[in-house]
């Protein structure tokens, strides 16, 4: 198998050159270059390792490689380390302005934690079976939250359970705070559904652990609207998007027997699509419930209380019993979350259908 040596790598850089020259940029180019810090291929060559360059007949005009032919041309590692000092330069004055205003979300995640664990287990058990039971309305459901509560108190994790429990139903009651109205006005204007489409396209298809990276740096990780926020963003998209779906799904005959009553636009929304729309809704929250329940075990890296604690613990330490309780306590919580969440949805489908 033929390999290019280092003279035709050398030829063929030398044609990057001449392009350069070509373009009478080589004065730019000498006047712009810079020594900076050594790229991780030039840093291995140098203490005697391989790179992660192979050598090609002909090298894609990269960042890199434009670099070695015309010294102006910022390198991968400068593009990556201007990035980082434009967001330090912005941090003061974004966390001036987030601060007073995600304030709220720390206070009412550290009561909710505060609330959940001082309650004693008896008490704390009948009212999440109590509202398990009025939210579904079944009687298998309601068996089940109790019998899954009782496991979780039996193996000592209850307490970090209601951690956990608290964090997501803050979390929950802010997305469907926020995500309803927005796709409701979204469901009101093509503009703006066009507008916020890419932006929640960008936040559903985000890594989990990409969202840490920016908060980390705003906020010390003992506040809890640092794992907040990054719960919120995650978990808040099914809320805009199924609502935005079902108000527009509704059927134009019925809106336009509203508008023959003499309905304004507002009590057609109110009156009629979301009533109709409820079913879509109420599944945007049980996949929001679902959400925020997976990334608040990931949030136990910067410092979420609960769960996602003791799987942590259980990974860093190496301890295997730990973390497969603890994955059984999760799976047992996410069960009964969204076996409570469908039996609502249930209901609300068959209210709908009884009224229609």
């Amino acid at each position: 198998m033929w390999l290019p040596d280092c003279g035709d790598l050398r030829l063929n850089m030398a044609a990057y050159e001449k392009a350069f020259d070509t373009l009478g940029l080589r004065p730019w180019c000498n006047a712009g270059a810079t020594g900076g810090p050594m790229s991780m291929d030039d840093l291995l060559a140098k203490a005697g390792a391989a790179g992660t360059d192979q050598p090609e007949s002909f090298p894609f005009p990269s960042l890199d490689v434009l670099h070695k032919a015309c010294g102006a041309i910022p390198r991968t590692r400068d593009m990556t380390a201007g990035l980082e000092r434009l967001f330090l330069d912005v941090k003061d004055p974004i966390k001036f302005v987030l601060d007073p205003v995600t304030q709220p979300l720390s206070w009412a995640l550290r009561n909710a934690i505060d609330l959940l664990q001082a309650l004693p287990w008896w008490a704390a058990i009948l009212i999440l079976v109590a509202i398990a039971h009025f939210a579904g309305r079944r009687i298998g459901v309601t068996v089940f939250a109790l019998v899954a509560f009782l496991a979780l108190a039996f193996i000592d994790h209850f307490g970090y359970a209601m951690q956990t429990l608290a964090i997501i139903m803050v979390c929950t009651f802010i997305c469907v705070l926020f995500g309803v109205p927005i796709g409701i006005a979204m469901s009101r204007s093509n503009r703006l559904e066009s507008w916020l489409t890419p932006f929640l396209d960008l936040l559903q298809t985000l890594p989990t652990f990409v969202y840490l990276i920016p908060l980390i740096f705003l906020f010390s990780v003992t506040e809890p609207k640092l794992y907040g926020i990054a719960i919120i963003l995650y978990a808040i998209v099914p809320s805009i998007r199924l609502t935005n779906l079902g108000i527009r799904l509704v059927d134009k005959d019925v809106l336009e027997a509203g508008e023959a009553f003499g309905m304004t636009s507002w009590q057609k929304l109110y009156r009629v699509q979301l009533p109709l729309a409820l079913p879509n809704i109420m599944a945007g929250i049980n996949q929001t419930i679902m959400l925020s329940l997976s990334m608040v075990v990931i949030a136990s890296l910067v410092s979420a209380p609960g769960l996602g604690t003791l799987v942590l613990r259980g990974i860093n330490k190496l301890e295997l019993g730990v973390g497969l309780v603890a994955g059984l306590g999760i799976v047992i919580l996410a069960i009964v979350l969204d076996r409570v969440s469908r039996a609502a949805l249930q209901r609300v489908n068959q209210m709908h259908q009884s009224r229609t």
